[in-house]
């Protein structure tokens, strides 16, 4: 009788002190009715090294994306050879918990397989080269995993800022041509699977206005694209949930859906070339010479208070738009594993912290379906 008090006693304490270690629902259960909830993996996540992070993923989450095992120098490191190792690992890991398997990517100038644009002599290939070796790559990595992986990045960020296309290689051998090109070769290797077109910094006016003539363009001809994906990485200042609320319907009102694919949001202050440094510095009350690095040690409370409430504004804004939302893709599982956190500028970007605990915006999000 003793012990039953005790512990309820604590129990009662550490609820009304707010010490809450895990999440009512998980939060493809709370969100469910919206959109699938998605993370990427990397590899220690895939091969199951990790007991603890894989409990989390299967409670919290339905859908994922590889980070980098199906990117071509991984998938594809020589023209004759194919490293399926750790791609048939992920969709294994998927599709054994449940999760719905997405895939990532088939054309992407970074990370990109050295021999695949160039010759013996390191020159450019012909554009007939380039297209033949782009079908045989989509035909062969889409033909593996027909019927399992659900959808594609089929391009991954061939626009600047401005709206220029970004000057690749494949758009220096092949122009703007290159991406209906690789939008009819992966239909081609799987006509039932979903094909992205996916893009970072989906809030600048130049980018956004170049997608919507991409995915008009596609459509005239005839070509599937089944949704933008808008790589959601985000920080306290930007983007405006405005503007990429209104963006968003514009490039739906296409017929098209939008998955957020690489969600994560820098908790650090933003430093551009342009900023006045030493003013945003006294503004936070940091050290000028601190600011690459300004929490080293945690973020101090009023700024975990105002990530957290902007974290759940936009969330908020992704399910009042789920007419439209097909998936929001966390990139990354905790704070230690994103690839915005490093010893030097150490950030915390991501739902979970180090130790996988949930962070406040999570328990708000499973606590209120």
């Amino acid at each position: 009788m003793k012990k039953t008090f005790l512990f309820c006693v604590t129990l009662l304490v550490a609820v009304c002190c707010g010490h809450q270690e895990t999440s009512p629902l998980g939060l493809k259960d709370a969100l469910g009715d919206d959109f699938l909830v998605g993370v990427a993996l990397n590899r220690t996540q895939i091969l199951s090294l990790d007991s603890k992070a894989d409990s989390v993923i299967k409670f919290h989450f339905n859908a994922a994306e590889p980070e980098n095992c199906m990117k071509s120098e991984a998938i594809h490191p020589e023209e004759d050879r194919y490293d399926w190792t750790l791609a048939d690992s992920y969709v294994d890991y998927c599709t054994g918990r449940g999760i719905t398997p997405y895939g990532h990517v088939l054309i992407w100038h970074s990370q990109l397989s050295p021999w695949f644009c160039v010759d013996e002599n390191g020159n450019d290939v012909s554009p007939e080269v380039l297209k033949s070796r782009m079908k045989e790559h989509i035909t062969t990595v889409m033909t593996r995993y027909k019927g399992r992986i659900k959808g594609w990045d089929v391009v991954n960020e061939a626009i600047e800022d401005d709206g220029s296309w970004r000057q690749s290689p494949f758009y220096r051998i092949l122009g703007e041509e290159f991406i209906p090109l690789a939008f009819q070769y992966a239909h081609e290797a799987d006509p039932d699977c979903e094909l992205y077109y996916n893009d970072y910094g989906m809030h600048h006016p130049g980018r956004h206005k170049r997608v919507l003539e991409l995915v008009s363009m596609l459509k005239d001809r005839g070509l599937r694209i089944d949704a933008v994906g808008f790589q959601g990485h985000m920080g306290m200042d930007y983007p405006d949930i405005d503007t990429y609320e209104k963006y968003m319907r514009e490039v739906a009102n296409l017929g098209v859906g939008i998955c957020i694919t690489e969600w994560d949001m820098s908790a650090l202050p933003t430093i551009t070339s342009s900023a006045d440094v030493a003013e945003l510095a006294k503004s936070l009350g940091i050290a000028p010479e601190n600011m690459l690095n300004p929490y080293p040690d945690g973020l101090p409370e009023d700024i975990s208070r105002q990530w957290n409430s902007r974290v759940e504004e936009f969330f908020g804004m992704f399910r009042r738009n789920s007419d439209i939302i097909r998936r929001v893709n966390i990139w990354g599982l905790n704070d230690s594993s994103s690839w915005k956190s490093t010893p030097r500028r150490r950030d915390y970007p991501l739902l979970f912290d180090d130790n996988y605990s949930p962070k406040d915006v999570v328990i708000s999000l499973t606590s209120n379906k």
